[in-house]
């Protein structure tokens, strides 16, 4: 069987270096992103909490290459990111998988893109496996649960052995219990993989039990207000008191203390 990459340094080295963004809306220009600077170090998982629309995932767009900032530069160990690459894969909230195709045939998509697919089938049943669908390799997206097909979409970007995992809120719409498993998950894959994990998430729980540090942005245009490292063992336990602690101060940088 063909392993998937276990080298912590697997991971990549991302610099977001002062960039800043607008849109366009009826003329005028829209900030979503104020000279915005954070660095992720390699085989780190970072999470990024803040108001909704405040720009969070106008920048893992940047990340990804699917959009250039209006200024400021993003890299990827050193190297300026202009445009998609394999070594940075996105997982979105939907998991976008084409309903046509077997599961197996929808993790093996970007194999069969990039041509390498002859070379590496044992690649998609190992990422399967990984993601406890091995047994579903046959079965079609609508034969899946919510949390099964999020889990066939991060089989199809783990079996690329991203070096960069780019999450945009990926439990966001699963319901409560599958979202707690799927969160172990997830740790589970990047501690095995060891690639650099940039999470967008709503949920301060799921940022601090995920995550090596925590990036809290303002309202758009999203600024950086604190970055918090979680230096805590996993696996992490909602009770922790030093979590507990940690969630109270993230909550009272959003605003929220009176929710606490």
């Amino acid at each position: 069987m063909v392993a998937l990459e276990q080298d912590r340094t697997a991971g990549l080295a991302l610099e977001v270096q002062s960039v800043s963004h607008a849109f366009d809306l009826h003329g005028a220009p829209l900030p979503v992103l104020d000279d915005v600077s954070l660095r992720a170090e390699p085989g780190e998982f970072v999470a990024l909490l803040g108001p909704s629309g405040c720009g969070k995932s106008t920048l893992l767009r940047q990340v990804a290459g699917l959009e250039p900032p209006r200024a400021g530069r993003l890299t990827a160990d050193g190297a300026p990111i202009a445009g998609p690459h394999p070594s940075r894969v996105v997982v979105f909230q939907d998991p976008t998988l084409y309903p046509w195709r077997t599961v197996w045939d929808n993790v093996a998509l970007g194999l069969e893109a990039q041509g390498r697919l002859k070379a590496n089938r044992g690649r998609v049943e190992e990422a399967l496996r990984l993601v406890g669908l091995d047994k579903f390799a046959k079965a079609y997206p609508h034969q899946l649960s919510g949390g099964m097909a999020q889990r066939a979409a991060l089989a199809r970007a783990l079996v690329n052995d991203p070096r960069l995992l780019v999450l945009d809120e990926p439990l966001g719409k699963l319901d409560s219990l599958t979202r707690i498993a799927m969160q172990g998950e997830i740790v589970r894959l990047w501690r095995d993989a060891g690639f650099t994990a940039l999470l967008v998430t709503h949920d301060v729980e799921e940022a601090l039990l995920m995550a090596t540090k925590v990036v809290v942005f303002s309202e758009r245009p999203a600024r950086i207000k604190a970055e918090i490292a979680i230096d805590r063992p996993y696996p992490r336990h909602r009770d922790d008191p030093v979590l507990v602690d940690l969630r109270h101060r993230v909550l009272e940088l959003l605003g929220l203390a009176e929710s606490w």
